[in-house]
């Protein structure tokens, strides 16, 4: 049985003696404490594609789990991976202070987040990620500081559109070796939603990663029910994450895409994110934010599925999805 920390202490580290647990930023925390999750967002974030838009201050990004958990929320999957501004070492403090549970990512985005001397430098990708998984992200301190070190409890990587280019092939070749290692749960970015059945292939078919450790990320973006279904047949995670952009055919059709999932049986396969990337987006700021996944999001899905199956949504598949049996 796993033993668990007080619920005043949401994201506490608990000392597990069995069963799967989610590996957050405060220590290992059973899925039932998960409570209300954004399956896919980010606190901090920065990319040469985004110039003037980082998210990098911290206290805008206390602001937004302020508001946040005051909409109802209690945990951030913070997808941000390695070399893209993570910030990790402020994650600790600012999960305390705002009573909602942070996971944090290792992995690597696309090629084009990164100056190519610095993918050039990584000669061991995978043994990167393990070592944030299990160590800690960023460099030790000592025993005298046992938290300084957040460990990562996912790993992200990315593939192109409609395809998987030499990066994003040898990235999910380290995503699954670290798998294998660990257990962690591998999230992907589909660019605008594309390249799902590719990313399942190789992750699942090629390197034997099993589909229930694999989320799909961005299947907003590209509305194809069958698609959709055939990921969901497959037995992957599918992410609908991020409110509607004008490129993006996204809110007004996703009530259907959940609809058509949930008549065919797979509800229990859905996972709701906000994917904040820019700090124009920060409702702090005046976008929508994280806050946006409950006050808009989830009423316009309750209609369209029920209360009952969102919840599950919010609730019960983020905390199976990213739970393991950590090593």
């Amino acid at each position: 049985m796993v033993t668990t920390p007080p619920a005043t202490t949401p994201g506490r580290r608990t000392e597990p003696t069995a069963g799967p647990t989610l590996r957050t930023v405060l220590g290992d925390l059973a899925p039932e404490q998960l409570g209300v999750c954004d399956a896919h967002d980010h606190l901090f974030l920065a990319s040469p594609q985004l110039p003037g838009q980082e998210l990098a201050d911290p206290e805008a990004a206390a602001a937004e789990l302020r508001a946040f958990r005051a909409a109802g929320g209690a945990a951030v999957i913070q997808w941000t991976p390695h070399g893209m501004g993570r910030r990790a070492t402020e994650l600790p403090r600012l999960a305390r202070e705002s009573g909602v549970t942070v996971v944090a990512a290792t992995g690597l985005h696309q090629a084009a987040h990164y100056a190519p001397e610095f993918l050039a430098g990584l000669a061991d990708p995978a043994a990167l990620f393990v070592a944030e998984l299990t160590e800690g992200i960023g460099p030790d301190r000592g025993a005298d500081a046992p938290h300084a070190r957040p460990r990562a409890g996912m790993i992200k990587v990315a593939g192109g559109f409609h395809g998987l280019d030499r990066h994003a092939r040898r990235t999910m070749t380290a995503a699954a070796e670290a798998h294998r290692a660990t257990g962690a749960t591998i999230g992907i970015h589909l660019e605008l939603g594309t390249g799902a059945l590719d990313v399942l292939d190789l992750l699942c078919g090629a390197l034997g990663v099993p589909p229930h450790r694999v989320v799909l990320g961005h299947l907003n973006r590209s509305p194809d029910a069958a698609v959709h279904r055939m990921a969901a047949e497959a037995g992957a995670y599918l992410a609908f994450d991020g409110p509607s952009r004008a490129h993006h055919a996204t809110d007004w059709r996703l009530p259907d895409a959940v609809a058509a999932l949930c008549d065919a049986g797979f509800t229990d396969r859905i996972l709701l994110g906000g994917d904040t990337t820019t700090a124009g987006a920060r409702s702090v700021n005046g976008g929508p934010g994280m806050p946006y996944l409950l006050h808009r999001l989830r009423p316009r899905l309750e209609l369209a599925v029920g209360t009952d199956a969102v919840e599950r949504m919010l609730r019960a598949n983020p905390a199976r999805a990213f739970a393991t049996n950590w090593p």
